[in-house]
């Protein structure tokens, strides 16, 4: 199940916002100021950030000026009343993804969300890794000839990582920005030990090593 976290100062939306995204399926954190947001980005990862701007104590666009330098890169979209080009721009360049203005239609949000998260590679429809095995993305489960294996969540998170970004080579910063947050530590050892339980579970032949680089999967 995908997590998006709901950065909105008005309560009554924030209510409306978590109760429409939770029964579309979505895992919501929430926060009602700036602030709130850097604590719940330390101890956690996302996959989508929904963001007001005009909000207490580190504004949407500041916040995300602050986040991206942390090459903290999640999806984010801005759902805001502001209307002029100068603010919307600022947006953009401080590196948000789209934006919806306020009063919002809730099913072309959902459709905006849907959007996003398919151009950063998620999906929401059943993959298939090998001739036993299949991820269902959306409530995150590894299944053998249909039965939950029950794997452990950073062996999960990889395996998304790796799934998501199946085009491109994995290196070691992109498996620690996955597999543990701000206030985690972790070592070369426990990447290894990681990477090796991938292997075991999707066959070793899956993922190719890259010399220096990182690694590949071959789906």
């Amino acid at each position: 199940m995908y997590k998006i976290l709901v950065l909105e100062d008005d309560e009554l939306f924030l209510e409306t916002l978590e109760d429409f995204l939770s029964d579309e399926g979505f895992i919501v954190q929430t926060a009602k100021n700036g602030e709130r947001v850097i604590e719940l980005c330390y101890e956690n990862s996302y996959d989508l950030y929904l963001f007001d701007i005009n909000v207490p104590l580190i504004n949407g666009i500041d916040l995300l000026k602050e986040l991206r330098k942390k090459n903290d890169d999640t999806a984010t979209i801005y759902l805001t009343s502001y209307k002029d080009k100068d603010m919307l721009t600022k947006g953009f360049l401080t590196g948000c993804d789209d934006y919806l203005k306020k009063p919002v239609d809730l099913d072309e949000l959902l459709l905006r969300i849907q959007s996003l998260l398919k151009r950063s590679g998620k999906s929401f429809t059943e993959i298939k890794v090998n001739d036993e095995l299949s991820f269902n993305p959306e409530t995150r489960r590894v299944l053998k000839n249909g039965e939950d294996l029950y794997i452990a969540n950073k062996i999960i998170d990889l395996l998304e990582l790796f799934i998501e970004k199946k085009d491109t080579i994995i290196t070691k910063e992109m498996i620690i920005d996955k597999l543990w947050n701000f206030s985690e530590e972790y070592s070369e050892g426990s990447i290894r030990v990681y990477i090796n339980n991938l292997k075991k579970l999707i066959g070793k032949e899956k993922i190719k090593n890259i010399k220096g680089v990182g690694y590949k999967i071959e789906l």
